[in-house]
């Protein structure tokens, strides 16, 4: 089982382990794609963790039992090909690689599995060719 996650996790619970314990405790591979703490202390984190479905199950189960807020990762970003100038502003503020630029065609080039949904795209691009749904 696979699946992208956000993590939201209060100010009394954020400076726990938790990725350690379900990687040594409940066997899942856990890949963080994007992590903060804002000023009142408070931890978000999206991640993609994969492993057995009893393993994951576990692993939510043991999540929210401390507190953790657990929620599947419903937004994606989605790259409007018809709308896309190719300025390339994209590629170069994307954190993940999942916007690049093919050469010699220079052309965009989206891959969404790469894709953290940081959403720094949106902002860069003119165009508005960078879209996030839900």
């Amino acid at each position: 089982m696979r699946q992208k996650l956000v993590l939201h996790f209060p100010s009394t619970v954020v400076e726990q382990p938790f990725v350690y314990h379900l990687v040594k405790d409940m066997k899942l591979m856990v890949n963080i794609l994007k992590a903060n703490i804002n000023p009142r202390k408070e931890g978000r984190m999206v991640v993609e963790v994969s492993g057995e479905k009893e393993d994951f199950l576990e692993g939510v189960e043991f999540l929210q039992s401390r507190g953790v807020k657990v929620f599947p990762l419903e937004q994606e970003i989605v790259w409007v090909k018809e709308k896309c100038t190719q300025c390339g502003a994209c590629t170069v503020i994307c954190p993940s690689g999942a916007l690049s630029l093919k050469r010699p065609e220079m052309e965009i080039q989206f891959d969404d599995d790469k894709c953290i949904i940081c959403e720094y795209c949106i902002k860069a691009c003119p165009a508005r060719a960078m879209e996030a749904r839900y």
